[in-house]
């Protein structure tokens, strides 16, 4: 089973690799935004839970977050691995997951990291904005505020998953075929 973490920041092509690397190994792509507007839009029992904790402007906890994985897991057993992305974004979130994959009899394969030069991250989001509509996406002060704290949250997870040789980075500049082709070198060597 292939599991991987498709990691970067904001803009660095995670979501448009995340499909084409679905097509090709058969895996199972995990969003936690997905899930999020999955629980609740479909008024779940942990989509509830999330909204009383976002309704006083607070993080929904992490045991809600992996509660919320753990279901979407144990729903599609006849994949051949997952894809996570948007998760884990600190170091106990990553212990949860990898607590969650243990009870599956599985792990993490690797975290694979999209590097993206910064004024092209940037490009891409104002592009993005264009037609996403997202006001996250429209305003340079505001990705730049999101590209710093992507860098500052998430360097120890890929720090964590290097200790035990699991994290690569991939260069993420170039067409969307030359960053799945490295991609592909990377996840045909696990």
């Amino acid at each position: 089973m292939t599991n991987l973490i498709l990691f970067g920041p904001p803009g660095s092509g995670k979501g448009t690799q995340a499909q084409s690397l679905v097509d090709k190994y058969k895996l199972l792509h995990i969003s936690t935004g997905d899930l999020f507007r999955y629980e609740l839009g479909n008024d779940t029992d942990l989509g509830k839970l999330a909204k009383s904790y976002m309704n006083k402007g607070q993080l929904v906890p992490d045991e809600v977050t992996v509660k919320m994985l753990r279901r979407k897991v144990e729903s599609e057993p006849d994949v051949d691995g997952y894809i996570f992305d948007g998760f884990p974004r600190t170091i106990a979130q990553a212990e949860a997951l990898d607590d969650l994959l243990e009870d599956l009899n599985t792990e993490i394969s690797a975290l694979v990291a999209l590097e993206v030069q910064e004024q092209e991250i940037i490009d891409r989001l104002l592009l993005r904005g264009q037609s996403s509509g997202r006001a996250d996406d429209q305003n340079e002060a505001v990705i730049k505020e999101r590209i710093e704290v992507y860098r500052n949250a998430t360097k120890p997870v890929y720090e964590y998953y290097d200790a035990n040789d699991r994290a690569y980075t991939v260069d993420g500049m170039g067409s969307v075929d030359e960053i799945f082709q490295r991609l592909c070198i990377v996840i045909d060597s696990l």
